[in-house]
């Protein structure tokens, strides 16, 4: 069941909670641990809530929208009375978290059981889950590979059926990668549109919080929970009021669908462009669309996270250096390095870009593009070849979705099946705010059985 199945099945008393969540928890303790996705599991408090939701339904109260659903979360999401640890060894030094993440709080009054906190890339920082203090999270559909990062732990609890929901952060793509390689429906909000308040940032002009689901509808209905102003979060937006959910199955007529093409065609398998392709002929897809100085925006999005995330940690790194992930570490001090000017060179490229775009989105309401140029790599494959050409297997991964991240674009990522039988995934991008629209182009993918959430062999 998706979660809007299991939190029907909760209301209406076909299961309990309390049985849910026990096989989320059994899950937890053999699947999950064999892949490698959580951190932390929440047994005894987890327990206690499903039974309370039970106790209440039996007294004829009222259940939320996701009464009993199993939910994750991405360890840098604050749970009261536990450490954040956001992947990191540092962090174990810290006092417990005082109250729940905004995001968290929200899906939990709506019902949600926490089961656990997932695997990450340290700080956030990577693509493909490989961490030295916890170790790599596997791929569901291949334990050989990447879970895809840095929700990777998000991505394979989801993918492997241990959880119905899972929140995740997106910076540079870290929800768009692992829904893509886990074979899941990942959405990255505009930038601002869900509270960040009792997160660890990574790079803070540039995090979002988001959702990896098995289906439409539940992402839908999560970001209908989640969005929305926090007093604690002042990049926060304002709540516009509609609800997501209620217009899946509206259709795709008058919107207008492009192609992306250069960049969003250069250095990918044709397995990945062919997932693309293939989403834009479902649609109808009525123009090829060139998104202007695309490399060099990804370009940009890197420098502004190396000297973003170097700044919050570089006590640390004067002082326990050799406490950090090595790859964490080098690029962290590679920024710290970097000159205020090249910073502020890419933040002004930035208003260029973000102008740019803008522009672009009045011609097409809807642009189509991979999300990763492959499918999962090998855990420890440092280098892929694609068209004749060797590339850095980790920040390729990254490739099409720091282009748009960059300027805080709304995404919803389709999954697609490959020949191989492994997962890839396609982009829907929108101009901000256009979450709704994005979603029911989804939906409208997953009922023409274009897109689905892929079944690992587990």
């Amino acid at each position: 069941m998706d979660a809007c199945g299991i939190a029907q099945a909760v209301r209406s008393g076909e299961y309990s909670a309390q049985e849910v969540l026990e096989a989320a928890l059994e899950h937890a303790r053999t699947v999950g641990q064999s892949l490698n996705c959580y951190t932390e599991v929440f047994e005894q408090k987890a327990l206690e809530e499903a039974r309370s939701l039970d106790a209440n339904r039996k007294a004829a109260g009222s259940l939320g929208p996701l009464a009993g659903v199993p939910l994750a979360v991405k360890n840098l999401f604050d749970v009261a009375g536990v450490v954040t640890l956001a992947g990191s060894a540092i962090d174990r030094d810290k006092p417990p978290a005082s109250k729940d993440a905004s995001a968290l709080q929200r899906l939990r009054e709506a019902g949600a059981v926490l089961v656990g906190a997932t695997g990450m890339d340290e700080y956030a920082y990577g693509f493909t889950n490989e961490n030295s203090h916890y170790g790599a999270v596997r791929n569901p559909h291949d334990r050989s590979r990447s879970s895809g990062g840095s929700s990777g732990g998000s991505g394979a609890a989801v993918a492997s059926g241990g959880v119905a929901l899972a929140l995740g952060t997106d910076t540079n793509g870290s929800v768009r990668v692992p829904a893509a390689l886990c074979g899941l429906f990942g959405l990255k909000p505009t930038f601002g549109r869900v509270s960040r308040a009792g997160t660890a940032p990574f790079t803070p002009s540039l995090d979002h919080v988001g959702c990896l689901t098995r289906s439409v509808r539940d992402a839908a209905l999560a970001f209908d929970l989640l969005h929305g102003h926090d007093p604690a979060d002042p990049a926060s937006s304002p709540r516009l009021g509609e609800e997501t959910s209620s217009s899946l199955d509206g259709g795709i007529a008058g919107l207008r669908i492009g192609r992306a093409v250069g960049y969003f065609r250069e250095q990918a398998t044709a397995e990945a462009l062919g997932a693309a392709d293939q989403v834009a002929k479902a649609l109808g897809a009525a123009s090829d669309e060139l998104v202007p100085q695309a490399d060099a925006a990804r370009h940009a999005a890197m420098i502004i996270s190396a000297a973003e995330g170097s700044a919050l940690h570089i006590d640390d790194l004067r002082r326990r250096a050799a406490d950090f992930d090595p790859l964490t570490r080098d690029r962290f001090l590679a920024g710290a390095l970097l000159p205020a000017e090249v910073y502020i060179r890419a933040q002004t490229f930035r208003q260029a870009y973000r102008q740019a775009l803008r522009r672009l989105f009045e011609q097409v309401d809807v642009l189509i593009a991979p999300a990763t140029p492959m499918v999962a790599p090998l855990i420890g494959q440092d280098t892929i070849k694609i068209g004749g050409v060797t590339l850095p297997a980790r920040a390729h991964l990254g490739r099409f979705t720091q282009p748009i991240s960059f300027v805080g674009l709304p995404v919803v990522v389709v999954p697609m099946r490959t020949g191989s039988g492994l997962p890839v995934g396609v982009q829907l991008i929108g101009a901000p705010f256009s979450e709704a629209a994005l979603l029911r182009v989804a939906r409208f993918l997953e009922a023409q059985q274009v897109a689905e959430a892929l079944r690992p062999s587990i």
